[in-house]
């Protein structure tokens, strides 16, 4: 890999001639670094991934391991299992969201923090998980169904058309920002071509746009997690400088892991408070790098806290009706009750909403969508038929997340559960009552099917097939 020039001697400039030498070493001579997390909210660990892969945990961070995961594996398939860099891992345990609260995850695809908030959150509370580009809000809502998650909404906003639905809302947010991506050249070594000298200035310019969005939408009182995967100062210290000139904002100190090294003032203002950052560099840390800062935000109106909303007033705007959303009917409830008795009686879901023919269970701390643009409002059910319900994957992944139980399953060999995935109907034993059944290969819930005779009817989703 050939780093720009003008990169390599800004890091001898900020560094010195010695740590830089084994910083860009680190980063030209050794491989990107592969990690891991497991599912607590699955039963057991995913014993087929630790031990095919060799891997071993990340310190400090709970399920977290090093290793390289199958994609196709029955564990990544059914949500025992998440691949994500070792570095990124740290930036939800810094966070610390406690089940119950209201946490905001405002730059949120692929996932990988979403769902370790979920998990942290033992399931429980509101989690919004946000992206602004749709393609990649579309992969954020999948990863968060797969892994099981029943608390969470994701929204496809800006940050300013967010604001507005969440004034002084959320407990905790994490703003995981957009950056120049420095901390992923020996993962992605394409993106170095993106890279300038100007690029970084750029990109902190953009991320305090978004700070400012999220500041407005922080309870007093409430913690605020800044991170990105840039080593830049600008997008680094010098961010977190300016959030404590221009808002009523203490940091706080992190725990540090062997490897760990803390934020440099003298590459921003020279607070010595920045020095309670954390910076992960691939020379010291077994990752690909991360900058991570904690803060909470003043108790009361602050004339800081409000500060820069008076120098940016903000038009107002009609606001949106999500197209689609309202409640289902008597009879559609009632359907979704009859199934639910059948299949599964011990869940009960007290918000229901219906996006066209589709059937959520909305969150109980989730305020009203009107005005967001909402990919998830919370777990998906199912369909709702002409007279029947048919049950969706991201319920039966969720089964096996939060105690829920199915009466009906079927328990399927591996074989057919690949057959399943490629979208195959199965065979089975004669014996069983026909009707609708959560598929279990090896403990995991896998999806449903619905038996006829001996035929399993497949409904896995077709663009899921492999």
């Amino acid at each position: 890999m050939d780093l720009p020039a003008a990169f390599i001697e800004k890091y001898q400039r900020l560094m010195g001639s010695h740590e830089a030498a084994d910083f860009i070493g680190a980063l030209t001579g050794k491989p990107a670094v592969s990690g891991f997390r497991a599912n607590p909210g699955k039963p057991g660990l995913p014993q087929a991934t630790i031990s095919e892969t060799g891997s071993w945990p990340v310190p400090g961070v709970a399920n977290g391991y090093y290793g390289q995961v199958d994609g196709k594996s029955l564990d990544h398939v059914t949500g025992w299992v998440y691949s994500q860099e070792p570095s990124a891992m740290n930036v939800a345990v810094a966070l610390d969201p406690q089940p119950g609260e209201k946490v905001l995850d405002l730059c949120a695809a692929p996932g990988g923090k979403s769902t370790q908030i979920v998990a942290l959150m033992h399931n429980q509370g509101l989690l919004v998980a946000n992206e602004i580009f749709a393609k990649r809000a579309k992969v954020l809502a999948e990863n968060l169904e797969r892994w099981g998650a029943v608390n969470t909404v994701v929204t496809n906003e800006s940050p300013a058309e967010l604001e507005k639905q969440f004034p002084r809302f959320f407990d905790r947010i994490l703003v995981d920002a957009p950056c120049s991506g420095e901390g992923m050249f020996r993962k992605d070594p394409d993106g170095i071509q993106y890279w300038n000298p100007d690029y970084p200035a750029e990109c902190a310019n953009r991320q305090r746009q978004i700070l400012k969005s999220a500041l407005q939408m922080l309870k007093p009182g409430g913690t605020l997690v800044y991170s990105t995967c840039t080593f830049a100062p600008e997008e680094d210290e010098q961010n977190a400088a300016w959030l404590l000139a221009n808002y009523d904002l203490t940091i706080c100190p992190l725990h540090q892991e062997e490897g760990m090294d803390n934020g440099r003032p003298e590459w921003a203002d020279g607070n010595p408070d920045l020095a309670k950052a954390i910076r992960l560099f691939p020379h010291h840390y077994h990752g690909e790098g991360h900058f991570i800062t904690k803060f909470q935000l003043a108790v009361g109106n602050s004339a800081k806290i409000g500060l820069l909303t008076k120098q940016h007033p903000k038009k107002k705007k009609k606001r949106r009706q999500h197209q689609g959303e309202m409640k289902p009917s008597r009879q559609e409830t009632m359907e979704w009750q009859q199934w639910c008795q059948q299949v599964m009686p011990g869940f009960s879901a007290s918000r229901l909403v219906k996006f066209g023919d589709q059937l959520y269970a909305l969150p109980s701390l989730m305020t009203s969508l009107d005005g967001l643009h909402v990919l998830r409002p919370g777990l998906h059910l199912g369909t709702l038929k002409k007279k029947r319900f048919e049950p969706s994957l991201a319920l039966a992944l969720a089964l096996s997340s939060n105690g829920m139980a199915a009466v009906r399953r079927l328990n399927v060999s591996g074989e057919q559960w690949r057959q399943y995935v490629h979208g195959d109907t199965l065979t089975v034993d004669a014996g069983n009552e026909n009707g609708w059944y959560l598929l279990v290969t090896e403990g995991h819930p896998c999806g449903f099917g619905k038996l006829v005779g001996t035929t399993v009817k497949n409904f896995y989703p077709k663009g899921l097939r492999f």
